[in-house]
C-alpha cells in the first residue's frame, strides 16, 4: 500500500512540467486567480521528483503572478492511487516516460497525459497572499 497523499505548499521553483501549456488557458487562470484572490484547486505532484501530474496551467499562471508557492497534493507516483492514460488516441505512455520527459525538459504537447486518482481528495482553498512568500 502506498503512502497517503499529503497536502503541501510546494515551491514553484522546484516544480518540473512534463507537458506544454496553452497560453490562452494560462491567461484565463491568471484572471480567475486575481478575481477570486485564492487558489481553489491544488495541483498534483509526484513525491520526490516534483513532477507536475495535474496542474501545468495553474503552475504557469502562478509563475506569471509571481507566487512563490503552489498548493499541491503530493503522491507516490508509482503507487496505486495514480493511474496514467491519454486524453487523445495514441500509443500508451508509461510513468517512467513522464518522469524522463520532465527531467530532460522535453515536454509532451498540452493535454497529452491524463492522470486519474483512485482516491477522493477533500477540497482545499488557499488565499493568494499565503502563496506569495
Amino acid at each position: 500500500m502506498s503512502p497517503a497523499p499529503v497536502f503541501a505548499l510546494v515551491p514553484v521553483s522546484r516544480l518540473l512540467g512534463h507537458e506544454e501549456h496553452d497560453q490562452a488557458k494560462v491567461d484565463e487562470l491568471v484572471e480567475e486567480l486575481r478575481r477570486t484572490g485564492e487558489f481553489r484547486e491544488p495541483i498534483w505532484v509526484a513525491r520526490g521528483s516534483y513532477v507536475i501530474l495535474n496542474g501545468h496551467h495553474r503552475v504557469e499562471a502562478s509563475r506569471r503572478l509571481g507566487l512563490k508557492y503552489v498548493p499541491a497534493w503530493v503522491f507516490d507516483y508509482h503507487g496505486d492511487e495514480v493511474e496514467l492514460d491519454r486524453w487523445r488516441p495514441g500509443p500508451p505512455i508509461d510513468k517512467a516516460e513522464v518522469l524522463r520527459r520532465a527531467s530532460l525538459g522535453r515536454p509532451f504537447p498540452a493535454k497529452t497525459t491524463r492522470h486519474r486518482l483512485k482516491v477522493e481528495l477533500p477540497p482545499r482553498s488557499v488565499p493568494l497572499e499565503e502563496l506569495a512568500g
